[in-house]
């Protein structure tokens, strides 16, 4: 790695903040000067920089590392195999793959006897809900999380629902991404504060201690990598347990 976007570094990437490592501008507008001085190999890019992608393109091979959230699994196991043979690692991207693969059949299972499960997202004291085929699709179609609204549309920013829509819908699993906790620069938000008011301690979810606080330094910044994706299992995995 000689450079990456580090105006906003996870905390699970921080030693990428490293002085050794060049800024190579946002995610939004890559340092396209910067880029060409150094001359990297290959060029890695996601959603947000999907763009640039052809002015990228003439500096080095670039790769879109986007998931396919409609086929999640597939599309997990073809990005992690096309990085081992860049680098010459099948084996072991193989081998990590495998092992990802095992701890997602395992909760999977469990994931039959939880329930009904329900995703929002928090920002700015707005709720948006998700489903299957969504950006955290991963809950629902490939943990086994039942959910438990099957009409929620495929938008990028979610689905804008309230407290009272929580409510009426009474998971018995509710699991958080708390947006602001990683873009505000302030530290954590309020999340559980905002959440857990009246109408959602009536739910199944707060009753029975399954409202889950995923980490969005995973599930918002870096989800689509494997090292994250191995996280998001463990994380998913609490309320089974």
């Amino acid at each position: 790695v000689v450079a990456l976007p580090k105006a906003n570094i996870p905390g699970n990437l921080s030693q990428y903040g490293d002085s050794k490592y060049e800024d190579a501008g946002t995610l939004f507008e890559p340092d396209f000067e910067k880029l060409n001085k150094l001359k990297p190999d290959v060029i890695f890019i996601g959603g947000r920089t999907a763009e640039a992608y052809d002015e990228l393109s003439k500096i080095a091979p670039t790769i879109q590392m986007s998931l396919d959230t409609s086929k999640f699994s597939e599309s997990l196991a073809h990005n992690v195999n096309v990085i081992g043979q860049i680098f010459g690692k099948e084996a072991e991207a193989a081998a990590e793959l495998e092992a990802y693969e095992a701890s997602v059949a395992e909760l999977k299972e469990k994931a039959a006897g939880a329930g009904k499960a329900l995703i929002v997202l928090t920002t700015g004291g707005k709720i948006s809900a998700y489903g299957p085929g969504s950006r955290f699709a991963s809950i629902h179609d490939a943990f086994g999380f039942e959910p438990v609204d099957t009409t929620l549309k495929i938008e990028t920013h979610g689905n804008s629902v309230s407290n009272e829509y929580i409510a009426e819908k009474n998971p018995d699993v509710l699991f958080v991404v708390d947006r602001d906790a990683v873009v505000s620069g302030e530290g954590a938000s309020p999340a559980k504060e905002g959440i857990e008011n009246d109408l959602v301690k009536n739910t199944n979810a707060f009753k029975n201690g399954k409202i889950i606080y995923l980490d969005p330094n995973y599930w918002y910044l870096t989800n689509g990598g494997l090292n994250a994706e191995i996280e998001m299992v463990k994380q998913a995995a609490q309320a089974v347990q």
